[in-house]
């Protein structure tokens, strides 16, 4: 006789561990696709010409990712507040997660297929990848506030960007492995060939991975916090779950000046983070196409370690001297390296760079999830109050993303896409001076 599975307690270590967990699982592709081994591949795509015709018009190719990439996240920012309010409202937002987390694995395998002669192809799955990955998000950040008590968000929520560290950085050393050493893997042909065919398996590697870890979470994850009867007007229940939160705001001061200090430095934070690898790529005077190869993914797995130390020690300043006052030092920490990266050149300047944005990356991110969560009202609602920070942070890369690309195109160079985006991380730090104090956060 099949025995029911018992719901785990709130913040006990096994359900903590298995929401953490999904890092492990899902890292592999902001770390895999996004910053190390797919933009070496798309530069190596464009060595010889660098645009791609888009209906008669040459559009500069790290510009065209750029474009393609706020793309994705206009259809996530419109279709995630529709989907979080249906999961909500019937109770059953583990469904919704497993889809996304499903249509962006199945993605990833569909990169093999990326290729010069199939490019207009190619950047409709990659398109679909960022939807499935980033959707899939907005389901599991939402969990942190039913799986952790306030007092436990903080090392929580760091426990999570710290395994995934380790789980991406055992997939990318092992596709580093392919990349370098074809031959020990069985895949033929010259040099260059082999290599690239190489990475096109490592973007198969990762929705392979993806899939098969993130069953963990899925299986001790509880489906939702609530269960209510489905009406004709479920579809719409998101956006007025969102017209609610925002109504809410005017009697939450703390969050009504914390999110636009956030969607001000997570638009510059994001839009950095997903366009750094394109940066080295093409900035960065690194001699062979080899050693520009094994500078990148250095560069990668020297932000991956470093990150694991940066988050675990961002986690503990915030115990010590609260988390807005780490918050404000750490985005002020990412203007400054902002001004630096439009200085360097050299490979060992990159590397500089990289082991700083390691100390800096994972913290920024951990601890405005937790800081969020620990301002929220006391509520079941956390799904809505969690698409209302997913949106804020979409629509912040939209525009981001949308103004890389376009100085991208007009300048010709990263560098000043780079420099303009510092006065965004400053401007972040100094709306969070504004966000009262509480004994949460201090």
């Amino acid at each position: 006789m099949l025995s029911l599975k018992i719901p785990l307690e709130k913040g006990s270590k096994k359900l903590i561990n298995a929401w953490a967990f999904y890092d492990w699982a899902n890292s592999v592709y902001p770390l895999v696709i996004s910053s190390a081994i797919f933009p070496i591949y798309f530069g190596a795509l464009f060595s010889e010409i660098n645009t791609i015709a888009v209906f008669g018009y040459d559009v500069k190719n790290t510009a065209m990712i750029s474009f393609v990439t706020a793309a994705a996240f206009l259809v996530v920012a419109l279709m995630s507040p529709i989907l979080s309010g249906i999961a909500d409202y019937i109770g059953n937002k583990k469904r919704f997660m497993k889809l996304f987390v499903y249509l962006g694995a199945i993605s990833c395998m569909g990169l093999y297929l990326f290729q010069l002669e199939t490019i207009y192809l190619g950047l409709i799955i990659y398109f679909f990848g960022l939807i499935g990955y980033w959707s899939s998000l907005v389901f599991y950040n939402s969990y942190l506030p039913d799986i952790a008590h306030p007092e436990q968000q903080d090392r929580v929520s760091a426990r999570g960007f710290s395994m995934g560290y380790v789980g991406s950085v055992i997939l990318l050393l092992s596709n580093l492995a392919m990349v370098m050493y074809p031959d020990w893997f069985g895949i033929t042909g010259t040099a260059e060939e082999a290599a690239m065919k190489a990475m096109r398996y490592s973007f198969f590697s990762v929705g392979i991975w993806w899939i098969v870890f993130s069953q963990y979470s899925f299986y001790y994850l509880p489906k939702g916090n609530h269960e209510v009867k489905v009406t004709k007007d479920i579809f719409w229940n998101g956006y007025r779950e969102l017209r609610s939160v925002w109504l809410q705001l005017e009697q939450h001061k703390g969050l009504k000046r914390f999110l636009p200090a956030f969607y001000m430095y997570s638009m510059a934070l994001q839009t950095v983070l997903l366009v750094a690898a394109y940066f080295g790529e093409e900035e960065i005077a690194w001699g062979s196409a080899g050693e520009k190869t094994m500078g990148l993914i250095i560069s990668i797995l020297l932000i991956q370690i470093v990150g694991i130390l940066g988050a675990l020690l961002t986690a503990r300043a915030s115990e010590r001297f609260g988390n807005l006052r780490v918050l404000i030092v750490i985005n002020f920490i990412w203007a400054m390296l902002c001004f630096y990266a439009y200085t360097i050149h050299t490979p060992v300047d990159f590397y500089t760079v990289a082991g700083m944005v390691g100390m800096v990356m994972g913290g920024l991110q951990a601890l405005s999830r937790s800081t969020y969560s620990k301002l929220l009202p006391k509520t079941q609602d956390t799904t809505s109050f969690f698409s209302f920070y997913d949106v804020t942070e979409k629509i912040g890369i939209i525009i981001g993303m949308s103004l890389f690309g376009v100085i991208d195109q007009i300048t010709g160079s990263m560098r000043n896409a780079i420099l303009f985006f510092m006065l965004f991380f400053m401007f972040g730090a100094f709306m969070l001076f504004r966000v009262p104090r509480s004994k949460t956060l201090s």
